[in-house]
């Protein structure tokens, strides 16, 4: 009897390990699924980067979505001396929940030493 009752609680101490090691696999498949914000800033850097052949210099502006995530980022478009007079552009960027670029396109141009004009 007592080897009964042993061998049912090693089992049920089994159960309850195979239980917890299934929950944080689905847990860590998740958290890979799902990427954090600077896994998603990383990502729309390095993919715009490798779609327009300009590297990203700073992001300006970053939120979710409902559709997954929104960045403006600012890239070098054509580098001039002196470094202000260089010709710099704002590029919208959009990206799935999953950190994958869905789309971009260029909102502004500008010289990098000209701030923009005050609006009231």
């Amino acid at each position: 009897m007592t080897n009964t009752k042993n061998t049912e609680e090693s089992q049920g101490s089994q159960e309850t390990q195979d239980s917890q090691k299934t929950r944080k696999s689905t847990e860590n498949s998740r958290s890979a699924k799902k990427p954090g914000p600077m896994e998603v800033l990383r990502q729309a850097r390095g993919q715009l980067a490798e779609l327009t052949g300009m590297e990203a210099e700073s992001v300006s502006s970053f939120e979710q979505t409902e559709e997954g995530w929104a960045l403006e980022v600012e890239v070098l478009e054509l580098e001039r001396v002196p470094d202000t007079m260089s010709l710099m552009a704002s590029y919208q960027v959009e990206l799935d929940a999953d950190g994958q670029l869905t789309g971009y396109r260029r909102v502004r141009r500008y010289e990098r030493g000209r701030a923009d004009a005050r609006r009231s």
